[in-house]
């Protein structure tokens, strides 16, 4: 017997949550909104691995040979758009002739540098509950003014 119309189960795709609602996958490609801000560690490995070999005088195809991966895989590492394994980590470091953890430490301290450059958010409702002590101006200090 099938029920009337008003009564009947919804279809599976009127129950699809919009997409910025669905859970987020193992795999998903795009991070979360609050993490786009966050540099990938393959992002700045690959920077670090760039910048060395361009300080080397060294040119993409001899780094390749020398570490036994195609060229457009290195340019990919390099970019950040691939994520190597630890062990064409290991191969690329051989053929810079530096060892893995100069590259991950140079990675640390890139990392350390770019979050100091990030500016801080500093809300107007923190400012105006704030008591500030109305201090004597000195020549050379600055004054910033927001306006709400």
């Amino acid at each position: 017997m099938s029920q009337p119309q008003d009564e009947q189960q919804p279809h599976r795709s009127d129950q699809r949550l919009p997409r910025e609602d669905q859970p987020r996958r193992i795999g998903d490609q795009r991070p979360p909104r609050e993490d786009r801000r966050r540099p990938l560690l393959r992002t700045m490995l690959g920077e670090v691995l760039r910048r060395t070999r361009l300080d080397q005088g060294r040119t993409l195809a001899d780094v390749a040979r020398a570490a036994r991966v195609s060229m457009p895989y290195l340019s990919e590492v390099e970019r950040g758009r691939k994520e190597a394994s630890s062990e064409v980590l290991a191969a690329i470091c051989d053929a810079l002739q530096i060892d893995i953890t100069d590259l991950l430490a140079a990675t640390g301290r890139d990392l350390i540098t770019q979050d100091r450059r990030r500016p801080s958010i500093i809300r107007l409702d923190d400012i105006r509950s704030a008591r500030v002590p109305n201090r004597p101006h000195r020549s050379g200090d600055a004054i910033c003014q927001l306006a709400a």
